[in-house]
């Protein structure tokens, strides 16, 4: 089980089955930034105020200067090695099969969970536009899922507040239909919607930053750096930890390698232009909505800090004078406009995030079957279950499988919840890549490198201590499912797949299935 594949034998798996090379670096730019702004702007910001109130603003740059040494390390792999799999990838040729399993399935876990983050991000935003803008009330017991509580091991959920998302599970099924008939976003229409994501922010930070109150910052950090004592989770660097999620879509540029033309060039400036373009304007939107309205955490009914999306939190947003807190909206930015009176623009930030978000979660339920598959040529899982329809050429049984997955999800758990859930397996696969990188140069120090993390001894440790900082800072129910999830996939790998690998078994060849795959859907 700790057996290595070799990059040169992963390079020459590539060269012999990749896909068309079509992506250059502006193009790779605009997908980094297209899989990046989602959920994690347009939503969590309501989440992270509850956390660390205005200092989400040092959270916003504590989580961005981890993906940032993150993304540094991600640069030097991803340019010695071209091909999907992303982490997945990385592990296999550096620490071997086992931990590159691990990996894998912490990678489903983030695609997967992160997808239903953001189809629930989706529902907040379209349930503000028909309400306000149609003016026809939704029922709210169909408009979110209950709220979640551990009861000892077991999770205990409270219905008072909703018992069903029906446009998470609407919007989570259109995109999974979507892809399983092949339907693809063209390089064009990708570009439109990274515009319209653009120009929505744009126009918030516009209108947003002429109105900042400098009283709005005050107090700065209502629940200090750690959060009260006994509340894990919360404060500043909790906030950082689910804020992580607001930038993690960079590494889908990683798993388009495959179809980047000189990877080894332009895969680099795809992922640090992306995250810097990404940082910028969230500091920005982060600032404004702040300084406009303010964002100070509301308190549970004993007057306790609580987290976002608790029952707790719900019984005091649903108290008059919270209704129009910043922290209780599920539509933050469009909430923030129409409280400094642009209801129009609000809405219309509303329509964008309508149009946009989907192609988030294209994207993510795309990346997720593309691990599967990376995984199911390795002989890692059942190479039927990555099985290609006759007729439109896609992974149909994987990919109906995570979009009823993703459904259910967003069906029943609010988005921060998730979003931290998500968190906890994109952690761990960026520390395993940080880990890799090092490992390599002292395995490998003569192997050619196109780009070479700077002050690698001083930047991947760093990255390494800040993935295991942020994950110790999530919540406790979320920092306990990645390993009740990697549980599950270690039994997984010793039933089928350590006995199942192509390694194993001499066979370093991929399949011929997927030969003739579509290119990524964002990026063809």
């Amino acid at each position: 089980m700790w057996r290595v594949k070799s990059l040169d034998a992963i390079l020459a798996t590539a060269q012999k089955k990749s896909l068309h090379r079509s992506l250059g670096p502006i193009q790779l730019t605009l997908l980094g930034v297209g899989a990046i702004i989602g959920t994690g702007i347009f939503v969590l910001t309501a989440a992270a105020s509850q956390k660390a109130g205005p200092g989400m603003m040092f959270s916003f740059i504590i989580a961005g200067a981890v993906c940032a040494v993150a993304a540094l390390c991600y640069s030097e792999l991803a340019a010695m090695a071209p091909v999907s799999g992303s982490a997945y990838t990385y592990t296999y040729a550096v620490m071997g099969e086992l931990l590159a399993w691990m990996v894998g399935w912490a990678l489903i876990l983030e695609y997967a969970v992160a997808a239903s983050a953001v189809s629930v991000g989706w529902s907040g935003y379209v349930l503000g536009l028909i309400e306000n803008a149609l003016h026809f009330d939704w029922p709210d017991l169909l408009q979110a899922g209950p709220t979640w509580s551990m009861n000892g091991f077991m999770p205990s959920p409270d219905f008072s507040a909703g018992i069903i998302n029906v446009p998470a599970i609407i919007v989570a099924l259109a995109v999974t239909a979507l892809l399983m008939i092949g339907t693809t976003e063209s390089a064009r229409v990708n570009a439109i919607l990274v515009a319209i994501k653009v120009a929505a922010l744009t126009a918030f930070v516009v209108l947003t930053l002429p109105l900042i109150k400098s009283g709005n910052f005050s107090p700065f950090a209502p629940n200090g750096w750690f959060g009260p004592e006994g509340s894990s989770g919360m404060g500043i660097v909790g906030a950082a930890a689910s804020i992580f999620f607001a930038y993690v879509g960079f590494d889908a540029v990683s798993t388009a390698a495959e179809e980047t033309k000189n990877p080894q060039r332009n895969v680099p400036i795809g992922l640090i232009g992306s995250l810097a373009i990404c940082t910028v304007f969230y500091l920005l939107v982060a600032a404004g909505a702040v300084g406009a309205i303010g964002a100070q955490p509301v308190l549970g009914p004993d007057g306790a800090a609580v987290q976002p999306g608790s029952p707790g939190f719900t019984a005091a947003c649903a108290m008059a004078q919270n209704a129009s807190q910043l922290v209780c909206s599920n539509e933050a930015l469009a909430h923030v406009l129409r409280e400094i009176n642009f209801p129009a623009v609000g809405n219309a930030l509303g329509i964008a995030a309508m149009l946009a978000l989907p192609s988030v979660i294209l994207m993510m339920i795309y990346g997720q079957t593309r691990i599967f598959f990376v995984m199911a040529r390795d002989g890692l899982l059942p190479e039927s279950f990555a099985k290609v329809h006759p007729k439109w050429k896609t992974p149909y049984i994987v990919t109906a499988f995570t979009g009823i997955a993703v459904a259910i999800a967003g069906a029943l758990f609010p988005v921060g919840q998730l979003a931290d859930i998500s968190n906890s397996g994109t952690l761990f696969a960026f520390f395993m890549v940080s880990l890799a990188v090092m490992i390599l140069r002292v395995k490998e120090p003569g192997r050619h490198r196109p780009f070479r993390t700077p002050l690698v001894w001083i930047i991947a440790p760093i990255s390494a201590a800040g993935c295991a900082f942020l994950f110790w800072n999530l919540p406790h129910d979320a920092k306990m499912v990645l390993p009740i999830w990697g549980g599950i996939g270690l039994v997984i790998y010793l039933l089928y797949g350590y006995r199942k690998s192509h390694l194993g078994r001499g066979r370093v060849e991929v399949h011929e299935q997927d030969a003739d795959l579509p290119p990524p859907p964002a990026t063809t």
